[in-house]
């Protein structure tokens, strides 16, 4: 495994006072800044009872001591940072404008173009380039103000639910670092639950937001179509793909929603919205609000303590006052629609590439190209027309619910070195796609949906749910996420590997 550079020196929080900073005696050590809530931090730092600068320090201390042994940043700018935070911090001083992140540290995932910033995609054929373009995702949040750090880890091209590639190496859990993040967000998942970064971002294709955010204990938002817009994208018609935000809270994700969402010209998808709105507080009564309840998404196949850990969420909603109905939408054509156009979207993306450097690729993705490849242009235009189905008849279903909650995945996570679960209690899962359609079967539909932490399994294994929300109504989805995470306050449990420790892992490869 190819280990990530720690920071050029070690970074000691300055106990005495900044200049022009009063100090702030509730964190006692630097440690505690962070595990801060992003909005307290950044309000903090904006009220200037703690500096960009030392803030900084601080999370560059806490990668250096838990990243080796998680793997979760692959690539880190120290100095560049640090540099960042003192700019921030004079900007400050000069009375200049503080966007919604001044200061705050975050990192990009490794999909995510990162102008003087090395790019990878977890791939070899791009071990070392270097873009001179942020995506828009990228260049919002050094809009508002926050600082990157590095990119997080991802498994090779962003495929599939496993983090590892033949660069890095393989992204552990914070929880149990025998067992893997998820993926293909699971460097960001890791980086902010064992305090590494105040934020991250993400993509979700199949789940790769939700599936690491509900194996790593954090929350993790997959808007509807449109409400994130994404630049550059050779795949600018993709109705499958998003990008999203993820934090430790509700409220962490949704400010940083609230600076990435709204229109771009360059995304024909894209839909203008007021992203101010999300730094509002979220508390609501939730009372009388009708829940759909979808165990098995009519008929999935869920390891038992997973189906568990999820029936008893549901006396969480009933002490909520919400109304909790048994209930599954019609998602009938969703499996064969998102197989077909995620074939596609793979010819599209990889194809030329893989012509080119036909050696350089996992067999995984390989073969996903040949899939693509051999489909029809008839079964193309029936997978269009399931998805269009599966949209509508999702839309009719929430028309009766404000919201359907299900398990996020269908399995715990499970060993670092397995490539993917072969079975399900008892059910074969014929590929690497398979144990992931209770993600996957939402994608479909379009619409906005997040992972919450909701328990622990008596193994102390995250688990939480998936709430899915009406179309381009995002809001309502968070203020229910917010109501049940401040009455499970699963969330709140640190993970192990996030204390600092000297031990140093064996490499870990796997092979696709």
């Amino acid at each position: 495994m190819k280990k990530t550079a720690g920071p050029p020196a070690v970074f000691f929080f300055s106990q005495g006072r900044s200049a022009g900073y009063a100090q702030d005696r509730r964190v006692s050590t630097a440690r505690e800044l962070c595990f801060l809530d992003a909005t307290e931090l950044a309000r903090r730092i904006a009220g200037k009872t703690v500096s960009a600068f030392d803030v900084m320090r601080a999370y560059l201390e806490q990668i250096a001591d838990v990243n080796p042994a998680l793997n979760a940043i692959v690539t880190l700018h120290a100095e560049q940072a640090l540099a960042a935070a003192r700019d921030a911090d004079a900007a400050q001083a000069r009375g200049e404008r503080l966007g919604p992140l001044h200061g705050l540290p975050v990192a990009h995932k490794d999909l995510f173009l990162t102008r003087g910033m090395r790019t990878t995609f977890g791939s070899p054929l791009f071990a070392n380039f270097v873009p001179d373009v942020d995506s828009l995702i990228v260049e919002r949040q050094r809009m508002a103000g926050a600082i990157p750090v590095g990119k997080t880890n991802i498994p090779e091209f962003g495929a599939g639910s496993q983090t590892f590639n033949t660069v890095f190496g393989a992204t552990r859990n914070p929880y149990n670092r025998a067992r893997t993040s998820g993926g293909s967000s699971g460097g960001a998942a890791v980086a902010l639950a064992a305090g590494m970064v105040a934020l991250a971002d993400g993509t979700d294709l199949g789940g790769s937001l939700r599936n690491p955010a509900n194996f790593c204990n954090v929350v993790g938002l997959r808007p509807s179509i449109g409400c994130v817009p994404r630049w550059p994208a050779e795949d600018a018609w993709n109705t499958l793909n998003v990008a999203g935000p993820m934090g430790r809270t509700v409220a962490d994700a949704a400010l940083l929603l609230s600076v990435v969402a709204g229109a771009d010209r360059r995304d024909p998808l894209s839909v203008p919205l007021d992203g101010a709105r999300f730094r509002e507080a979220l508390d609501s009564d939730v009372r009388g609000k009708r829940i759909a309840w979808s165990a098995d998404l009519g008929g999935l196949p869920f390891e038992p303590a997973v189906r568990a850990a999820f029936a008893a969420q549901r006396a969480v909603f009933e002490r909520l006052g919400c109304r909790v109905e048994d209930a599954t939408p019609n998602l009938s054509g969703a499996d064969e629609a998102f197989r077909t156009l995620r074939g596609v979207h793979f010819v599209g993306a990889y194809g030329n590439l893989i012509d080119r450097h036909p050696d350089a690729f996992k067999d995984t993705i390989a073969r996903n190209v040949a899939f693509g490849r051999a489909l029809s242009a008839e079964r193309i235009a029936v997978a269009h027309r399931l998805q269009a189905e599966c949209f509508a008849r999702m839309t009719a279903f929430l028309e009766r619910f404000d919201a359907l909650v299900t398990p996020v995945n269908q399995v715990l996570p499970f060993a670092v070195e397995e490539p993917y679960p072969t079975s399900i209690d008892g059910v074969p899962m014929e590929t690497y796609m398979d144990w992931m359609q209770s993600c996957y079967t939402i994608t479909v539909t379009g619409h906005p949906a997040i992972s919450v932490p909701a328990t622990f399994t008596p193994d102390e294994l995250p688990v939480g749910i998936q709430i899915v929300g009406r179309y381009r109504d995002e809001w309502p989805l968070l203020q229910l996420a917010h109501a049940f995470e401040a009455a499970t306050q699963a969330g709140r449990r640190r993970p192990p590997a996030a204390a600092p420790t000297n031990e140093n892992l064996t490499e870990t490869h796997i092979k696709s």
